[in-house]
This record gives structure tokens, sequence and C-alpha cells, in this order.
């Protein structure tokens, strides 16, 4: 008679390997099992890490509002105090994860990539110059050797989430305002108060008009005899973004008051049509009988006239920034013609009552600047100046798509029965239309614009990457390359072209003010001067788009 099992040896038997490699079923069974209950316990592991580390963060955030509470407290005892506005670094590997399209990222990536190349190159030949010279393989001091291209470069790299890159920059300059506002680190504040401090006595004049040219070391500041003594219209109002920033966030008015002043002055005898000629007179604050244009030289005065207003919160103390704004759009609008027979739409320029068919690539940017003023009119003129917007950047996309480079020349032409025609042939990297293009496709969503930005990086790549940077070209027409890695084809071209195929929430329109060099600024409340405040850069380089030149140091 056979002998039963023991209860205990049975219960046994299931610890047993040989029971089961017999009963492959509940081997399988038993590999689901413990995969399962793995899984469920690395997940609760997982939320419960999560968790803590959520935790910790609201604890941080919590100790951050405490301290500015204390801040504000204390500050209300105080008329004038020291703000910094940027009290949390801007986490851009964070913002640049948002997207999702694919198209878009690797476009970003190849962006990225670009300006690895152009960044690698200036560091290994050219670092502490202001500029590399591609071909030759050596930096040169085309500022004065301020370091341009690395000042320039410093929010570029920062965006893109190019830490290392930044962090050796850092260690050699210590930036301008807006690598302070997207940092949050005190020395580039510290670093843009010293260079301000230098640029101030260019405002000594007996208008208030700046001179165009100062020596940083000693103070000395003039025009350049070229312009009969007078002070070029851009370079005079170009400054006012950077320095009324500057005095928001260092509580130091005198800045602020400079600059305001010189758009003070220049409203006093502002034409009907808001355009002025590109000379001003500095003794007497008066314009003289010169070009009107808004390319080189008029640009970005009109630029900061909309940009101003938007840094302002557009506010009733900036108002006057806009009306003499959209005074100066009514003026451009004369200026506006069109080709036949293809109807390219362009903005001429102006001497005395005669028109000049002829538009520089600088004045590009025109299409981005009225896209961005437009949603400050009723329905009828805002859909009237952004069809504008449109039509202009598509003229200036064809100043590309003329060449057989596909990279357009410095200006062009206008014939009856002939469109367009290459002026000066020469291509320097300029960023005006893509900027413009930038504009057009967060304010519209029009993915054409970034098709256009596209196709434009398309060629910049094909005819101006070398082995040591990026060079401009001689001839648009035969593609003959220079010798000249300019600064802000890191500051800006690159960058906007980053930007177009980056999620509109980085570096959101709503909360950020571009100055004309691509900078970012951080927009906030408008405080009068004297009184208490709180935000936006600044840029060493007073410089019209043309020369990309301070000048004089």
């Amino acid at each position: 008679m056979a002998r039963t099992r023991s209860s205990s040896s049975i219960r046994w038997r299931y610890v047993n390997p040989a029971y089961y490699l017999k009963r492959p079923k509940r081997l399988a069974l038993l590999f689901v099992a413990f995969v399962s209950i793995s899984f469920f316990v690395w997940d609760r592991q997982t939320l419960v890490r999560e968790h803590e580390e959520e935790i910790l963060t609201l604890k941080e955030e919590v100790e951050r509002l405490q301290i500015e509470l204390g801040e504000l407290k204390h500050e209300d005892v105080v008329s004038v105090k020291k703000t910094n506005t940027t009290t949390k670094k801007i986490d851009m590997k964070k913002m640049d994860g948002l997207a999702t399209d694919p198209i878009e990222a690797e476009r970003r990536e190849k962006v990225k990539d670009a300006m690895l190349h152009a960044w690698t190159s200036y560091e290994k030949y050219a670092w502490g110059h202001d500029e590399l010279q591609p071909q030759s393989k050596n930096g040169v001091d085309s500022f004065g050797g301020l370091g341009a291209t690395l000042i320039d470069s410093l929010d570029t790299l920062y965006i893109m989430g190019l830490d290392e890159q930044f962090q050796r920059a850092r260690e050699v300059v210590g930036g301008l305002l807006s690598a302070y506002d997207l940092s949050g680190d005190s020395v580039f504040l510290e670093k843009a108060k010293d260079i301000a401090d230098r640029l101030l006595p260019a405002w000594d004049t007996p208008s208030g008009i700046p001179y165009n040219i100062i020596n940083l070391a000693h103070g000395n500041a003039h025009n350049p005899g070229w312009t009969g003594g007078d002070s070029i219209l851009a370079d005079s109002g170009t400054e006012q973004l950077e320095f009324i920033a500057l005095s928001q966030r260092t509580g130091d008015p005198k800045y602020q008051l400079k600059v305001e002043n010189v758009i003070l002055v220049l409203n006093k005898t502002f034409p009907d049509d808001g355009l002025l000629p590109i000379y001003i007179n500095p003794h007497r604050g008066t314009h003289s009988h010169s070009t009107i244009t808004f390319g080189a030289m008029g640009d970005s005065f009109y630029e900061y006239l909309l940009k101003v207003w938007i840094q302002g919160n557009k506010t009733a103390e900036v108002k006057h920034y806009r009306d003499m704004w959209e005074t100066s759009m009514k003026g451009l609008l004369s200026l506006v013609r069109k080709t036949a027979p293809s109807s390219f739409t362009y903005i001429s320029e102006k001497i005395g009552n005669s028109l000049i068919d002829k538009m520089d690539e600088l004045a590009c940017f025109a299409p981005g600047m009225i896209a961005l003023g437009s949603s400050g009119y009723g329905p009828d003129e805002s859909t009237k100046f952004l069809n504008l917007a449109e039509e202009l950047a598509w003229t200036c996309y064809n100043f590309y798509q003329s060449t057989p480079t596909k990279l357009a020349g410095e200006n062009y032409f206008f014939h009856s029965g002939q469109d367009m025609t290459v002026g000066t042939s020469w291509n320097i990297l300029r960023p005006e239309t893509v900027e413009s293009l930038f504009y057009l496709w967060r304010l519209t969503g029009n993915k054409t614009y970034q098709e256009w930005g596209w196709n434009i990086f398309q060629a910049f790549e094909k005819n101006s990457r070398v082995e040591s940077g990026y060079v401009g070209l001689k001839d648009v027409n035969t593609g003959v390359k220079d010798n000249m890695m300019q600064s802000f084809f890191l500051a800006e071209t690159l960058k906007y072209l980053y930007l177009l195929f980056s999620p509109p929430s980085v570096i959101s329109l709503d909360e950020w003010v571009f100055n004309t060099e691509a900078h970012p600024l951080k927009i906030v409340p408008r405080i009068v001067p004297g009184e208490e405040r709180k935000p936006s850069n600044i840029n060493i380089r007073a410089r019209t788009r043309k020369e990309g030149r301070f000048g004089g140091v």
C-alpha cells in the first residue's frame, strides 16, 4: 500500500524547481506573476521618488517667495531700490522639450549644429577677439577688442541649451542684460552697468542727441567726419530699450532719462508723415536735409518706437512712442510701391520730394515690425497692416530666391517691367529677412514662413559654411566667398532660425521683447523715472544695422 504524502511535503514541492520544469504552463504563470509584481513595486517606488522631488521643489519655491516677500516689504520704505528682475533662471532645455513636431525638432537641431560649428570655430581661432576670419583662421578686433562675438553669442548659447559653451563665455566677459534676464546671474548686470556708465558721456551734447562715437577708456565722444558732424538717426534712437531696462534693473534713473530725452527732443519737430532723415544735428536737435529710408542708418529708430511701447506694457507712460510709430507708418505707406510684372511690394527711399526705387535687405526687418505692431490697431487697420507685412515678406524672401546662390544681395533696385535686380551684390550673413519670417510665423501660425526660413538656412549651409565657421559672399551671383564671420550671424541670424523651429512658448512674445540685435529683454511693469522700478538689456554697441559697428573705441 502506497504511503500517503504529508501536507508539509505537498507544500514544499511548490518551491522545488523540478516541479515547474515538468509543468511549463505553471512555470509561465509564475514568470508572469513575478514580472507583474516587480513592475508594481518599481512603479510605486518611482511615484514615491517623484512625489518627494515635487515636495522638495515646492519647498524651494515657498522659500524663494518668502524671500521676495521680505524684499517687497523692505522696498516699501525705499524710494528707489536695486531690483533683480530674474530671480530664477529660465530652463531653456525644458522649454525646448515642448516641441512635438519631428520636422521642427530636426530642423532646430540642424540650426543648433550650425551654431556649434560657428562658435567652436570662434573659440579655436579668435577667442577674445571681436570677430573670426574663417578663411585665414584668425581673429580681428572690429569693435576695438570688446569680444563682440563672445558677447553677442551669450544669449544664443543659453537659448539653445549650450550650457558648457555659455559658462566658458561667462568666465571671460560677463555679458549683457539679455544674459542677465535669462540666467539671473548678477555678473551680467554689473558688467552692463559698467559699460553703460562708460557710454553716458556720448549724451552730453547741447540737445541731448548723442554723439555716435566714443572712446570707452577716456569718454571722448564725437561724430564721424563723413556725416558733416551730424548724428545718425538709427544710432541715436536705438538705445532706448537697453537703457530703460538697465534703469529698471538697477534702480538708477539716469540711463532711462538720457535716452528718453532723445525721443522727447525728436518729437518736438516730428514731421506730419513721421519720416525723419538719417542725419540729426546734435547741437540743435533738428534734422538735416538727407535721405529718408527704412534701410541703413534709419531702420531701427522706427523699430524702437514700437518696441519701447511694448516694453512699457503699452501703458499711458509710453503712449507717445506708439503715437509716433503710427505716424511713421502713415509715412511708410507713402513709400510703398509695387513692381511689374510680378507686383512685388517694396519700400522705396526718399530724398527731398523724389522717390528712389531701391530697398535694402536691411529694410526687411520691416515686415516683422509691421506685423508685431498691427495688433495695436482696430480690426480694419490691423488687417491692412498685417497684409502689408506679408506682402513685404514675400518680396524679401524673393531677394534670396532671385539669385543663383539663393542668398540675398545687400540691396535691390526696381525698374519698370523687370521686377528687381541686385544692386550691391555681397551677402554678409544678415538676419533681417529671417527675423521677419520668425515674427510672421509666431503671429499667424502659417508654416509657410518656416519653409522659407529653412530654404534660406540651407542656402547658408551650402554657400557660407566652411571648415572654420561661416563666411559671407563677395557676390551672390558667383558665390565667391569673403573672409568674415559677422558677430550678428550668431547673435541674430542663427537665433531667429532656431526660434523659427521652436515652440512659441520659447521666448514668448507676450513676455519678452527683442532689441535690434535680437537680444531678448523681459517685459515688466513700466515705472516713471525717479520712482521705484522693476524691468529689460544693455547693448554696448549703439549701432545701425548697416554698419554693425559702434566705432571709435
